[in-house]
């Protein structure tokens, strides 16, 4: 079976991140956990899906996603300072959810939900960070196709449900989707 629209797929990889010799290791999922989503529904980068398209079981795969493929160059704009006191809950600062390098769930002022990385803290400002963890960076893959399935019914309803987003087995929270900041290997939106 051939990966396409409504599959399953069941995925490892490593995704290193940088240019050159200048590459880090980023994510890996593994057989112990690896991605899985189903193909076609908006949970994965484009360009990710692109470049796996057609692929089966036991075939491998590399290639690599630019910024603008993948999450855009990193925006200096969209650090923000914002007031302290709109982070209490009941008038005081939870200091287990507000430090510095935390990533919180934020909403704008249009009901917009957004994620933000805490950059620093002082006495009357927070400065968020609302980039993607991996805007800016160059992204590279490389790893195997576990598995290829049609998607039941079931987990197809789950995913437009909201009662599951599509994808499992992240390594890290900041994945290139990362379920952590939004998403998970290669952009789910979780």
């Amino acid at each position: 079976m051939k990966i396409s629209d409504s599959k399953y797929v069941t995925l490892t990889y490593d995704l290193n991140v940088g240019e050159g010799d200048e590459r880090e290791l980023m994510e890996q999922a593994t057989t112990e956990k690896p991605l899985e989503f189903i193909f076609g529904t908006n949970s994965m980068l484009k360009a990710f899906e692109d470049n796996i398209y057609g692929l089966s079981e036991g075939d491998k795969f590399k290639f690599t996603l630019n910024p603008e493929e993948a999450y855009g160059e990193f925006d200096e704009s969209r650090i923000i300072d914002l007031p302290k006191n709109i982070f209490e809950v009941n008038g005081k600062i939870d200091n287990e959810m507000l430090f510095e390098g935390n990533t919180l769930p934020m909403m704008d002022s249009e009901g917009n939900r957004l994620t933000g990385s805490v950059v620093s803290i002082t006495d009357d400002t927070v400065t968020m960070d609302f980039n993607h963890p991996l805007a800016g960076e160059t992204m590279h893959f490389e790893g195997t196709v576990q598995d290829v399935r049609d998607a039941s019914p079931a987990e197809i309803a789950a995913l437009f449900s909201g009662d599951g987003c599509g994808c499992s087995g992240c390594e890290s929270e900041d994945e290139p989707g990362g379920c952590g900041s939004g998403g998970c290997g290669g952009g789910c939106s979780c």
